[in-house]
């Protein structure tokens, strides 16, 4: 890969964390998501559906109880999306109690949860292979084209609704912001947007990603980055699992990957449940395209929500423009609600701050002034801080 090894340490220790020192495996390290799933008691299903430009993507779901019973009652279809380098394992990798896609399972909601290109789980494409460079030719641009709607389509044919509620977490909200404003058609299949962590502009990016995007948004790396292409970055592999299972969990390194962590997503490790990072680990980084890492990182630049910067004479071929296409989230036709943290270095205050009179259909808004960024997935409070308002706002707005 051409990004170097300083930065991919950068970026690699955040998920290092310390663990509690026990002796003891926990058996959850080396399930997958399905596995996850059906060790808590749920039922679980793989489906698999393929994109209009190749790829194949795999969705899990714990299916509702109340949703295959025959009858004209049907609770809503709650689909969930997760963030950057990560899986559908974010939302059943905690205890059963603790998990948003539990929670949601046990309202008697029919819980669908989306893996785009890239990751763990969606590797295979009709013709390409990861080991080809065209295969990580992507960034959230395409997530947001031909991920979304196909993995939406396919929910609302399998499940035969109409529409459903989409749950979007940090890249998840920034796949909804994007998708729904620049494809109406799909905007109508979602009753409730609920974006978790809202990304759309990350112009106040603070923490150890900032200089990263620093180094990464000069136009002289971007020159030749799309000269050269980009690849994988950041896949899950025995390497990061050794480390996180063996190197942190020694008493001199633990302080070490604990500060790494909130170096990149905010300072607060009230939330954390200890005992459960190794399995974290076992789950983080899932991978993504290194063109998807500096799409992100130019925006920082830019200080806008905008479609990946070819510079200017690629833009002028692509676009037929100078510079790239902005997303407009104001284009958003659904109800949309949001749940930022107050410590959150990623989903910046400022930069929420700047979202929320974008969107036009905001029925709600929650900031959890003590969340960073990992908490929407990992805090144990989930249960009685997150999940009771996502509830109350899908009985209200979806029913």
């Amino acid at each position: 890969m051409i990004v170097p090894a300083i930065i991919l340490l950068l970026v690699v220790t955040p998920h290092i964390h310390a663990t509690v020192h026990n002796t003891e495996i926990d058996p959850d390290l080396n399930r997958d998501t399905v596995e996850l799933i059906i060790s808590k008691g749920y039922p679980a299903e793989t489906h698999h559906v393929t994109t209009q430009d190749g790829y194949i993507l795999t969705l899990h779901r714990i299916p509702s109880v109340e949703n295959s019973s025959p009858g004209p009652v049907q609770k809503p279809v709650v689909f969930l999306q997760h963030g950057i380098l990560a899986s559908s394992a974010d939302w059943v990798i905690n205890l059963a109690n603790q998990s948003l896609g539990f929670i949601l399972a046990d309202a008697g909601f029919d819980v669908w949860m989306g893996n785009i290109r890239g990751n763990t789980y969606s590797r295979n494409h009709t013709h390409l292979s990861p080991s080809d460079k065209e295969f990580w030719d992507f960034s959230f641009d395409e997530h947001s084209q031909y991920d979304l709607p196909a993995m939406l389509n396919y929910v609302l044919q399998e499940t035969k609704q109409e529409k459903l509620v989409y749950v979007g977490y940090s890249q998840g909200s920034v796949m909804g912001f994007a998708g729904f404003s620049t494809q109406p058609e799909l905007a109508d299949k979602v009753k409730l947007f609920i974006a978790l962590a809202p990304v759309a502009r990350v112009s106040n990016l603070q923490g150890a990603l900032a200089p990263l995007s620093k180094f990464i948004y000069n136009e002289v790396f971007i020159h030749f980055f799309n000269l050269i292409g980009g690849t994988e970055f950041l896949p899950s592999d025995e390497l990061t699992n050794f480390i996180a299972s063996q190197v942190c969990s020694q008493p001199l390194i633990e302080a070490v990957c604990r500060n790494f962590l909130f170096l990149i997503a905010g300072f607060d490790d009230r939330q954390l449940n200890m005992t459960r990072l190794p399995v974290y680990l076992s789950h983080l980084p899932a991978g993504t395209s290194e063109k998807n890492i500096v799409h992100f990182a130019r925006q920082v630049d830019t200080e806008k929500f905008h479609q990946y910067d070819y510079l200017k004479a690629g833009n002028l071929l692509r676009y037929g423009r100078f510079t790239p296409p902005e997303y407009h989230v104001s284009a958003v036709s659904v109800k949309t609600a949001t749940f930022s943290g107050g410590k959150d270095w990623i989903s910046n205050p400022t930069d929420v701050a700047w979202l929320l009179p974008q969107i036009q259909q905001h029925v709600f808004h929650k900031t959890i002034d003590y969340y960073d960024h990992l908490d929407f997935i990992w805090s144990v409070d989930v249960p009685t801080v997150l999940s009771p308002d996502i509830i109350n706002l899908i009985n209200t707005h979806a029913t």
